[in-house]
């Protein structure tokens, strides 16, 4: 990584001032509901409109995922570096795109042996300056029902058997 890309990947690690947080109970064991969000290239299986890939190393710490959504002629493209992998527990990656900037963690909690919290958070630094910062509470709440309905959908195909 360039010292250029070390500052960009830093100053995106501070959290910015758009949060958004989901949380559910998915009825699998940690282990299973961990390695079915880390594999990243399934992703688009429950996140609408979108595919996943890892474009730099083998989807472990340090590793480059691309995230491309695209609805009608809009595309928005989520670049991330993976930035902490602690198997079952918890996923760390920073966001570092020019649209979607900031780190995000999921975190698996078991609550037994067949159930698991997940809990994943997001803090964007807001574009658009003080439009954006005054904008942020408006997009807020559909950001968050988005985020949970994806969460729920995840939740589905993990507790069929379907993922990982």
């Amino acid at each position: 990584m360039s010292s250029e890309e070390a500052g960009r990947l830093r100053d995106a690690a501070q959290p910015g001032a758009g949060e958004v947080t989901a949380n559910l109970i998915v009825n699998a064991p940690a282990a299973q509901v961990f390695a079915g969000f880390v594999s990243w290239d399934r992703q688009g299986e429950w996140i609408p409109f979108t595919r996943v890939r890892v474009i730099e190393g083998g989807g472990g710490e340090g590793s480059v995922v691309e995230a491309v959504t695209t609805v009608g002629p809009a595309v928005l493209r989520d670049e991330m570096r993976v930035v902490r992998l602690d198997p079952p527990y918890e996923v760390r990656v920073v966001h570092v795109g020019p649209v979607l900037c900031g780190p995000g963690v999921v975190r698996c909690t078991p609550l037994g042996e067949d159930r698991t919290q997940v809990v994943w958070h997001e803090w964007f630094h807001v574009p658009g300056g003080v439009a954006g910062r005054v904008a942020w509470p408006v997009l807020w709440p559909g950001s968050k029902l988005g985020l949970t309905q994806v969460l729920r959908r995840f939740a589905r195909l993990v507790e069929q058997g379907r993922l990982p």
